[in-house]
This record gives structure tokens, C-alpha cells and sequence, in this order.
């Protein structure tokens, strides 16, 4: 006899039995990163930015003249990753690359007037986007929701 699964229904199909998943705090994880990729994905179509792309533009808007590596270090992210997100916003005209004078191998980066337009288009969109997904958590839920993310990618190196 198959065990209740205690979730009502999936995406995938109603009245599936996850089994062992629907205990598994990463599986919904997987599936709740899924559902916001997706309507994120949606919202932002028009601008052709993905959540990568939003990423490293905001750092960038929250510090001007940022490299390329603490970029990098902050999203957690690759090199050749970095590199490939930096070489499409520059191709778009969103951002401007200069040589620091500090230290010739870093490339300091700044948004045009292009990408501070484009940043404050997706940031409205965005506000959207989180006031739809999120509607069904109150102010204290997305608080804690927050904390328990944190807790989880900061306790890992």
C-alpha cells in the first residue's frame, strides 16, 4: 500500500505519490525555485534579462566601479560564467568596463545611462514579480522564509 503523500497535488500531475520526496527539503526547494524562475522568466521577457543578468547588474548599481571578481565572489559563481554575463551586458550597452588604476589585471565596471534605465525597469518589474509570487506569505513568513535561506547557502563554503 502506498504511503499518503502530504501534499494534495503536484504540477506534474494530481494525485501523485511523491514517496520519499515529499520529505525531502530540497526537492521543494527544486520546486519553488522552479515556480519563481518561471514567472521571474515571464516578467522580465519584455526587458530580455535573465536572473543572472538582474544579478550582476544590481551589484553593480549598489557599487559602482565594482570588479569583475568580487562580482563573481559574491553570486558564488565561475569565472568563465562571470565573464560570459559581463561580455552580454557590456554587448547590450548596460554597462561600461575601465581598467582599474589600482590593479591592471581588474576591470572596474559602472552601468551606462542604458543600464540605469534598464535596471530600474527590471527593479519595478521584479517588485512585481515577488508581490505576485510571494502573495501568500505574510510580512513575518517572507522574514523568516529569508533567515532560513541565508542560514542555509551561508553555512555551506
Amino acid at each position: 500500500m502506498a504511503r499518503a503523500s502530504n501534499i494534495e497535488s503536484t504540477r506534474s500531475g494530481e494525485g501523485v505519490d511523491l514517496g520519499s520526496l515529499n520529505d525531502l527539503i530540497g526537492f521543494h526547494i527544486t520546486l519553488a525555485q522552479l515556480a519563481v524562475y518561471r514567472d521571474f522568466s515571464k516578467a522580465l521577457a519584455e526587458l530580455e534579462i535573465t536572473q543572472k543578468q538582474f544579478s550582476v547588474l544590481e551589484i553593480i548599481y549598489s557599487n559602482p566601479d565594482v570588479s569583475q571578481i568580487d562580482i563573481a565572489q559574491a553570486l558564488d559563481t565561475d569565472r568563465a560564467t562571470m565573464m560570459a554575463l559581463v561580455e552580454k551586458l557590456d554587448q547590450r550597452g548596460f554597462i561600461e568596463r575601465r581598467q582599474s588604476s589600482d590593479d591592471k589585471r581588474r576591470q572596474k565596471l559602472t552601468l551606462t545611462p542604458l543600464g540605469l534605465q534598464n535596471h530600474a525597469e527590471a527593479s519595478r518589474l521584479i517588485k512585481q514579480h515577488e508581490k505576485d509570487v510571494f502573495s501568500s506569505l505574510t510580512a513575518a513568513d517572507t522574514t523568516a522564509l529569508l533567515k532560513i535561506l541565508r542560514k542555509i547557502y551561508q553555512g555551506k563554503s
